[in-house]
């Protein structure tokens, strides 16, 4: 069985560190790996859509955000597929026959789904009037796990490099491969999740220390930032609130210049940033015990991060100059895209037994009843 990953981001803003560490520079790691046969990174439009149907000005113009922080973080269109979602019709029509093979309340019951529809306020029982929250929750919204399915399942991605946010979408996935090949015989491919390695990449914290980057709460730094925009954000990160005086023993729990310390810090840095000590252990301990300011840490943070941000940047400028080859890139992806799609929904089809036309033994033995008179 060939290799395949299949990945992807919605376009509704840039792309920040959250994303980076979560799925992106592993996506990276993997394309030049030369592990795998054919890798698929997929631009969502349709599915940001979903919490967006009111606003598709702004999708739209977050497409080439997001193809440019690929581009610009290393994924190259000679050995990754990079396409847009919504210019493959394939994927809607897989989703439309998988859609009999869940139930709402299976759908109910998915926890990345309560919680998605948590933060983008959508409510089932607002009151008339309250502006507080979105008025219900669209149907579209409702059912992303099946169209995210359909997504994996139309290229037959063994591997979907996520962030453990993803995990229960990907179980839905499996669980509709597994009822598919069930009731139509063997088709579908299930896949497997791939986490990020490293335990602080799991999900990434915001600069002020809630659980989630995002862009509505200001907490992100984006793969875009300038060098300015970088030192600053780092330096209002937030701390241990009761290290007060730099004497003060400080805690590296729930400490957001340490949680992005350990996603991204090396050994090397060190030598090169701060020799007064030799590893990160090194440099927590002292903070614990107290006498080590948040000030010199977060210089040294923003050290590590401008090393790795500095060169993403300096290409996105790079591709900035020629939007059109950029746009170029994606129509090709998409081209090869839709032509893996399709080829798994002929497969689909053949084993529905809805391919009607294709079917000549079935149209042979009607032909043969009704000429018999029966």
């Amino acid at each position: 069985m060939s290799k395949i990953i299949l990945t992807g981001d919605r376009p509704t803003g840039r792309l920040h560190l959250g994303h980076y560490v979560g799925s992106l520079r592993r996506r990276v790691e993997l394309q030049n790996s030369g592990v795998y046969d054919k890798i698929f990174i997929m631009i969502a439009d349709a599915q940001a859509l979903t919490d967006n149907a009111d606003n598709p000005e702004k999708v739209r113009q977050n497409i080439i955000e997001v193809a440019l922080d690929y581009l610009s973080c290393g994924l190259d269109p000679e050995k990754s597929t990079i396409f847009i979602q919504s210019q493959v019709a394939e994927l809607c029509e897989l989703a439309f026959y998988y859609m009999n093979l869940v139930t709402v309340q299976r759908l109910q019951r998915n926890p990345t789904v309560k919680t998605e529809i948590q933060l983008r306020g959508f409510s089932e029982n607002s009151a008339e009037g309250d502006t507080t929250q979105r008025q219900g929750i669209p149907v579209g919204f409702f059912t992303y796990p099946i169209s995210q399915a359909s997504d994996i399942t139309a290229f037959r991605a063994t591997t979907v490099p996520a962030g453990a946010d993803q995990e229960p979408m990907i179980e839905q996935t499996r669980e509709i491969v597994h009822k598919f090949n069930s009731i139509y015989g063997e088709t579908l491919v299930e896949p497997e999740i791939m986490l990020p390695q490293n335990a602080a990449c799991l999900r990434l914290p915001g600069t002020d220390g809630k659980a989630k980057m995002s862009k509505s709460l200001g907490n992100c730094i984006y793969l875009s930032d300038t060098s300015e925009d970088l030192r600053k954000k780092v330096m209002s990160m937030y701390t241990d609130p009761n290290h007060l005086r730099v004497e003060d023993p400080g805690s590296v729990e729930g400490n957001c210049v340490f949680t992005y310390l350990d996603a991204f810090s090396r050994q090397e840095h060190f030598a090169e940033f701060l020799p007064d000590y030799a590893c990160l252990d090194e440099l927590k301990e002292h903070y614990k015990r107290g006498g080590l300011g948040d000030v010199k840490c977060k210089k040294f943070l923003y050290a590590v991060l401008e090393e790795m941000l500095a060169p993403i940047r300096a290409r996105r400028h790079e591709y900035e100059q020629d939007i059109e080859g950029v746009y170029e890139i994606l129509q090709k992806g998409c081209k090869v895209a839709r032509e893996e799609a399709a080829e798994t929904l002929n497969m689909v089809r053949n084993s529905m037994k809805i391919n009607y036309f294709d079917d000549k033994e079935l149209i042979r033995q009607q032909s043969e009843m009704y000429k018999a008179g029966k």
